[in-house]
């Protein structure tokens, strides 16, 4: 196992990076990356005929909010994208133009109506803040005035269009609280789902609220000096049973999307037991880790010297995913929130 980041980098080219989703969405492409065999080039639409009756897909429900504000404090401009509620009324949040803020200050937002205050500032551009609202009013008002947070690697010079509205939302989507969708779920549609009912695939659902820490690449040369940002997950008791179920009788699980599995993988004990889970979590999944929850994991393609990359090395083979993502740029799949997924069997299948 490699301790340096610079193991997971990769070139890719500007062209790969996909900034509009495949339409219609089943048409985007899927690589098939089995433990023992050759890849496969295969289609969203084909994804039905990698599943057998008994497997249990789950995914995350989680649904994204208008994170991104724009704020003033006094005459200077303060960008703020939300990361996740703290409980008490505050909100940890990342701050584009934090060095001219200290604790104490106020912001102000263009209604009038609704301000904040910050409570705490830290190093590298986040912080805690406080608004003077909470709940229904606040969630209203963060409908109206916020913006969704799209990744910055997409490109909108004039912000999200009416059109992002409704394709930055999984069709799991219902629980409010994720910055960012866990976009692996963008690719379902309702005759996917339908297909795979007909198979006789069970489907179960758990919420992991995506934070704006998926955003910052890993900056320091070794990836055990990185800190990973957490992140609010819960699995109920149902779920946690029916997995354990599915375990017991041998039966596959699939992750859909990263955020599943990690969210699977922080639940689970040394003896492979689910249990249910309703609390943060800062799991962070290197190459050597031994997964116990998750046999198959439907995902995007990630950012070269990310921890994403790095969980999916972990789960299919570091050699193997680079190779696969070697052909994937080489056979012109599209990368990232919008892009093309594979589907990677566990190296223990």
């Amino acid at each position: 196992m490699t301790d340096q980041t610079a193991d997971f980098d990769f070139d890719l080219p500007e062209h790969s990076i996909a900034h509009h989703p495949m339409r219609p969405k089943d048409l985007a492409k899927l690589l098939y990356i089995p433990a023992q065999h050759n890849l496969e080039d295969k289609i969203i639409r084909d994804l039905p005929s990698f599943f057998r009756e008994g497997d249990i897909l789950v995914a995350n429900d989680t649904k994204v909010i208008h994170a991104k504000l724009s704020a003033m404090r006094g005459a200077a401009h303060i960008g703020i994208t939300l990361d996740r509620p703290m409980g008490d009324g505050r909100w940890h949040v990342l701050i584009k133009n934090s060095r001219r803020l200290k604790v104490g200050d106020k912001l102000d937002f263009p209604d009038g109506n609704v301000y904040a205050t910050v409570d705490e500032l830290e190093t590298g551009g986040s912080g805690f803040i406080r608004f003077s609202v909470e709940g229904d009013t606040f969630d209203e008002w963060l409908r109206n005035i916020g913006q969704l947070a799209l990744p910055p690697y997409i490109e909108r010079p004039q912000g999200p269009t009416e059109q992002d509205e409704k394709d930055y939302h999984t069709i799991f989507s219902h629980h409010p609280g994720a910055v960012a969708a866990p976009t692996a779920g963008l690719h379902f549609t309702d005759e996917l789902l339908t297909e795979l009912d007909q198979i006789g695939v069970e489907r179960l659902t758990l919420t992991l609220h995506v934070g704006a820490g998926t955003f910052l690449p890993v900056r320091s040369d070794n990836i055990n000096d990185h800190h990973m940002h957490a992140e609010y997950g819960i699995i109920t008791p149902e779920v946690a049973k029916r997995l354990n179920q599915a375990k017991a009788e041998k039966r596959r699980i699939i992750a859909v999307g990263t955020t599943s599995l990690r969210l699977l993988e922080s639940a689970v004990d040394e003896h492979g037991i689910i249990h249910p889970f309703h609390k943060e979590t800062s799991i962070f999944i290197l190459p050597g880790y031994q997964f116990k929850a998750v046999d198959m994991l439907m995902t995007n393609f990630h950012l070269p010297r990310s921890t994403l990359f790095m969980l999916v090395c972990a789960f299919g083979g570091t050699e193997k995913l680079r190779h696969a993502y070697q052909h994937a740029i080489q056979s012109g799949y599209r990368f990232y929130s919008y892009g093309d997924a594979c589907l990677i069997e566990g190296q223990s299948m």
